[in-house]
């Protein structure tokens, strides 16, 4: 036997592989595996700029496919979908010549934690035509400093499209926990914010459009690499973060007190819970990023807090909803699962008790089913019925019942 490709006969060889009419070898193979690759990214770079205007989905589509999954937050919904339609347009301007450049439209979402600014991020990935990367900026430090590179950001976004850069220039980059680079202290100190504000400084050339030189593998761990250079201009980049104790630099500006005495105690604590509605760029600054960021971030959202409306729609109504997961896993087992109401309206209570938001109920309702996922399969029970009584005696022996105590 030989190979039909190369002639070799299999004393030659690692391995050869029969087929119908011949053979091949396993280098003959591998050759064949990296001509296919190149000849395929070929094949979608000369097409990565055919942008169809007329088969994009529309900003309202764009959301009625968002409200599938995230309930509620209509206002950071509307921004995001724009910002995405206007982006393709951006790219499908390329192939006009007009005169006229239009301009990316950074975006900054301030939002609670457990309110959903990265499932945003990870619902609209999946109806994109363009590569879409999320990142943590919580591992970015300075260049030379021990962690991740600012440029590593763009990593991501290459791995997403297969290294092809001329794809890559035209993704979207959701960089998550943007507050968490926040400038430590306004005052002077002889060691340097590597973590902080030397991370915002190393990002503006990336937000606002150049020709960065990034690892394909990470460059400190492979230094011999040869550096993939991507042009910024046109990749469109949506911050996202909490920034904990905003309300008091809203509050401050406003004028208003956060907490109150007497007759007005009530009054200010509902403003509390509406301050982030009037959130600012000057807020952003005084929280601790600088205004060069700010200023390269000009659309700013927010999110609201979710109230006990909208966690209880949360718990059933998405497409992946944690009452449908469960459904589905003990449907696998062939176990019928059937919930009482009153038990989601404890897992909601539970949830606003310990300001867990949207991941509270997840924890919540796992901690309730964990003996029932144990036990049940192997039960050979066709149905289980889950009462407000055992999920409050499931709760009892958890440490959600320490935390009540303690508080």
């Amino acid at each position: 036997m030989h190979c039909s490709f190369c002639g070799r006969d299999e004393t030659e060889v690692q391995l050869l592989m029969p087929g119908m009419e011949g053979c091949i070898c396993n280098e003959c193979a591998e050759r064949a595996d990296e001509v296919a690759k190149e000849y395929l990214r070929n094949i979608s770079k000369a097409t990565v700029e055919d942008i169809d205007m007329a088969t994009l989905p529309k900003p309202n589509e764009i959301k009625e496919f968002l409200d599938q999954y995230v309930i509620g937050q209509d206002t950071a919904k509307r921004y995001l979908a724009v910002a995405v339609y206007n982006h393709y347009k951006r790219l499908a301007q390329h192939s006009q010549d007009d005169g006229v450049d239009i301009e990316k439209s950074n975006i900054i979402i301030v939002g609670p934690t457990g309110t959903g600014k990265t499932l945003l991020a990870k619902t609209i990935a999946k109806m994109l035509k363009v590569p879409f990367a999320i990142v943590d900026a919580t591992v970015l430090t300075e260049a030379g400093y021990v962690g991740e590179d600012i440029e590593s950001l763009l990593t991501r976004l290459l791995a997403a499209c297969d290294y092809n850069v001329e794809e890559a220039q035209r993704g979207i980059v959701f960089i998550d926990e943007i507050d968490k680079i926040a400038r430590k202290g306004d005052n002077p100190s002889i060691t340097r914010d590597v973590s902080g504000e030397g991370v915002q400084q190393g990002l503006l050339k990336l937000l606002e459009g150049s020709v960065v030189n990034v690892p394909p593998q990470g460059g400190r761990k492979h230094p011999e690499q040869k550096m993939i250079a991507v042009d910024t201009k046109n990749i469109l980049f949506i911050c996202g973060g909490a920034f904990e104790g905003i309300e008091r630099k809203i509050a401050q500006r406003l004028n208003t007190h956060v907490v109150g005495y007497g007759a007005g105690n009530h009054i200010s604590r509902l403003d509390r819970e509406k301050l982030l509605h009037f959130v600012a760029p000057q807020d952003l600054r005084s929280y601790g990023l600088i205004p060069e960021i700010i200023g390269r971030l000009p659309i700013l959202t927010n999110l609201e807090p979710l109230d006990r409306e909208a966690l209880r729609r949360i718990l059933t109504e998405p497409k992946n909803a944690i009452v449908k997961q469960y459904h589905k896993l003990l449907e696998m087992d062939g176990v019928e699962l059937v919930i009482d109401d009153d038990v989601l309206d404890f897992v909601v209570d539970k949830s606003i008790e310990f300001k867990l938001g949207a991941r509270g109920l997840r924890s919540i309702f796992e901690t309730i089913m964990i003996d029932v996922m144990y036990s049940v399969p192997a039960s050979g029970d066709k149905q289980f019925r889950l009462t407000r009584d055992y999920a409050e005696q499931q709760l009892g022996k958890s440490n959600f019942d320490m935390l009540a105590r303690a508080q």
